[in-house]
């Protein structure tokens, strides 16, 4: 039990990844928090939201460099495009682009 407990205190923090709005978080907490987002494809995620501007689904999201398909299933459940983190309807929306696509 003692080395259980350790283990976990141990366990980086980003392991245990929290939902992440898209549209306001910096790439530091955008690559923190998502599974296969490391630095440099959060840079072009909030590189990309400012030359473009927010996000609307998962699917605006494959526009940006480096991110797939199997990223966004990978992590749609912890994309959010608002703070409300209540509110499911965007990353679900999202998620029906991401089937649609994937079933052609």
């Amino acid at each position: 039990m003692k080395r259980l407990l350790t283990i976990l205190v141990l366990c980086p923090v980003y392991a245990f990844a929290a939902p992440v709005n898209v549209n306001r978080a910096d790439a530091e907490t955008i690559s923190e928090s998502l599974t296969g987002i490391g630095p440099k494809k959060a840079d072009a995620i909030v590189q990309y939201r400012k030359e473009h501007g927010d996000f609307q689904s998962l699917k605006d999201l494959e526009n940006v460099s480096g991110i797939g398909e199997k990223t966004l299933q990978a992590n749609e459940k912890d994309i959010r495009f608002t703070d409300d983190l209540s509110d499911k309807s965007s990353a679900e929306k999202g998620a029906v682009a991401v089937d649609k696509k994937g079933a052609r």
